[in-house]
């Protein structure tokens, strides 16, 4: 078997982790963080800051690396693929592609240059005439993101260097702001065709810009479902992607979409053990093969009707003990927080992972109902 390197070692890449061992690979895995899940819990460890591709691309050679996987954030994504632009490993794709995903103004210009929906965009010295999102072109989970109403010339500037505050390399992206319901299209393809997908509805309680809660989407509409795919087909087709994974957030309304956001790592918050006790489709394991120079197969599907929940707060708080104030039938619990911990605000914070097994379309409704209007528990501290 192979000598595989994971570049990730937060929890969420736990089941890369343990997918790519089942399978009999060595596998090893980098992160700058020692106190992270997987650099305490399993061996294997190499203490490396990756977002340095030269060290990193140091370590592949030093350890004889045959395959490279990236983990559960866009930082590991890029890095590899600054790596392989040298050492070459399979099912990462060329730096210009992954530069074009993950840089929302490049995302942005690329898209309307291909006819794909998104919001408008604006320059930074431009006073839109209608309300806008401001976002940092190269930051994830929330930061950095704020809404202004249109006209608000001075809370416009603010929100524009509050994003440039948390963006690497200081810029910001301007759009519209387009109201509608967050989703996420979670796709594998082959050849530039989507082989298998999963559409997941998705909420912020705690944060309204950080998801928090998700299911799949019960009775999504078919006709906007078949345009999404060819949007993501023309992608990847467009930009040569490797077979893989190409997960996308849009927001619908009526029957409008618009993209939001694509990536080609696993997500995190272990939005993979969603999908596969929801189906029963091998997630994890259909990521990992792109990256070991092989192809993901679709396979029969389950139903299963379970409720991904992180807790999180809206505010700072010292953790005592949560009170459910529902009945919950606990699939998973994934603990990230010990009692006394004092708890940041949402995204900065968690709490743990909930995955709930509900019997029905409808009582999954409900109990995700409870959670994003923040009933379903009450925190002490």
């Amino acid at each position: 078997m192979a000598k595989v390197l994971l570049v990730d070692t937060n929890f969420s890449s736990g089941p890369i982790l343990n997918t790519l061992r089942n399978a009999g690979h060595t596998v090893v895995f980098a992160g700058g963080k020692p106190n992270d899940f997987l650099a305490k819990a399993t061996p294997g460890y190499q203490q490396l800051d990756y977002s340095n591709p030269a060290a990193l691309a140091d370590l592949c050679t030093q350890l004889g690396i045959e395959y490279l996987v990236p983990g559960c954030n866009d930082r590991s994504y890029y890095s590899c693929a600054e790596v392989s632009e040298t050492l070459h490993f399979p099912g990462i794709d060329r730096l210009e592609a992954t530069e074009t995903i993950n840089h929302k103004q490049k995302f942005r210009n690329y898209a309307q240059r291909e006819g794909l929906s998104v919001p408008r965009v604006f320059g930074n010295d431009e006073t839109p005439a209608c309300a806008v999102i401001v976002k940092p072109v190269d930051a994830y989970s929330g930061r950095g993101i704020t809404v202004v109403q249109a006209g608000e010339t001075s809370q416009l500037q603010k929100a524009i260097g509050t994003a440039k505050a948390e963006s690497k390399s200081g810029d910001c992206l301007v759009e519209e702001y387009v109201e509608g319901q967050l989703y996420s299209h979670s796709a594998f393809v082959v050849n530039g065709r989507v082989m298998q997908d999963f559409v997941v509805i998705e909420h912020g309680s705690a944060n309204r810009f950080v998801v928090d809660t998700s299911h799949l989407a019960i009775d999504f509409p078919v006709e906007v479902h078949t345009r999404i795919r060819r949007e993501i087909e023309h992608l990847a087709q467009s930009l040569r992607l490797c077979d893989g994974l190409v997960h996308t957030q849009f927001l619908l309304k009526g029957d409008q979409f618009w993209l939001v956001e694509i990536t080609r790592r696993c997500p995190g918050d272990l939005y993979s053990q969603l999908i596969e006790l929801s189906t029963g489709f091998p997630y994890v394991a259909s990521y990992t093969k792109g990256f070991l120079g092989q192809r993901a197969a679709p396979g029969p599907l389950k139903q299963n009707f379970i409720l991904r929940h992180t807790l999180t707060l809206p505010h700072e708080g010292l953790l005592q003990h949560l009170h459910f104030n529902h009945p919950v039938h606990m699939e998973r619990w994934v603990p990230i927080a010990a009692t006394g911990d004092l708890i940041a605000p949402s995204p900065v914070g968690r709490m743990a992972l909930l995955f709930a097994r509900c019997a029905n379309a409808a009582e999954l409704q409900t109990l995700a109902s409870h959670a994003t209007q923040r009933r379903l528990y009450s925190f002490n501290g």
